[in-house]
């Protein structure tokens, strides 16, 4: 790489996720956020998880798809003025590599943090001996990571 020499890219935005190590950086904020999140002394494990893909989805929205132009002077005469950095992003090109993996990363974060705080539901039967077998009530329970809670 050549040290003071400019870049071929007319909008850098187009390629940014495409760089090298990006997928990686970006893998690592999710966990630094992730760790930074369980130093708080009172959240549990669920919440922890479930903070972390709320707070990295609400950031994801708000960065991919509601800010619009570019943090720098482009010589495009104002087009990437009017487009959000997801439509900017490999210039405006469906189904990339890097649009897949931006797309995938929140549905993996979402099945991570829901198998984390999935409630399990286990059915009780209460038995008493004036009911007949046939005649037995039962009472559903959610349980959580070292909570329960009676549903009935």
């Amino acid at each position: 790489m050549n040290v003071g020499t400019a870049h071929s890219e007319v909008n850098p935005n187009t390629r940014v996720m495409n760089s090298r190590g990006m997928w990686l950086s970006y893998i690592l904020g999710i966990g630094l956020l992730h760790v930074i999140l369980l130093s708080i002394p009172f959240a549990s494990v669920p919440v922890v998880w479930t903070l972390t893909n709320l707070i990295h989805n609400l950031c994801m929205y708000l960065l991919l798809h509601t800010v619009k132009g570019t943090p720098f002077e482009t010589p495009d005469q104002g087009k990437a003025r009017l487009l959000t950095h997801w439509e900017q992003m490999d210039y405006g090109v469906q189904f990339t590599a890097s649009r897949k993996f931006l797309t995938i990363t929140p549905i993996v974060l979402v099945h991570i943090c829901s198998a984390i705080t999935r409630p399990v539901l286990v059915f009780e039967e209460e038995s008493s001996p004036k009911r007949t077998r046939s005649k037995r009530r039962g009472r559903l329970k959610k349980i959580f990571i070292g909570s329960e809670e009676k549903l009935n």
